[in-house]
């Protein structure tokens, strides 16, 4: 997959985050249910703005472009079963907001070690 085509599509998954955590936020206020809405808010718009600077970057370490992924893939994962959870009480499949927490999780400590290995090429 090409540059921009990847940068396009982390783009396009961190809008989708922000809508999705804005109406989450929304929601959460209005209808006083906290339970499922205030973490999905949470989640979704901490994680836009990440995958967006990461999206701004020119990828100049090996892994970051991997870390974008994982923390794109965790984020939409997460929101996603509780969204679901939500508004049909039922989750997107079992366990699905653990492992897109874990996956999260597993994306920041990939960007961690992305600054450690340090750049593709030497400056």
């Amino acid at each position: 997959m090409s540059s921009e085509t990847f940068t396009r599509i982390i783009v396009v998954v961190a809008a989708l985050l922000g809508a999705a955590g804005i109406a989450a936020a929304a929601g959460a206020t209005h209808s006083g249910d906290q339970a499922l809405l205030g973490p999905l808010a949470l989640v979704a718009l901490t994680q836009a703005p990440t995958l967006l600077t990461l999206a701004a970057f020119q990828p100049p370490f090996r892994f970051m472009r991997a870390a974008a992924a994982v923390i794109a893939l965790g984020a939409m994962l997460f929101s996603a079963d509780l969204a679901m959870r939500h508004f049909t009480g039922a989750p997107l499949f079992p366990h699905a907001a653990p492992i897109g927490g874990t996956m999260l999780i597993a994306g920041w400590l990939v960007l961690a070690v992305s600054a450690i290995v340090g750049p593709r090429q030497p400056p």
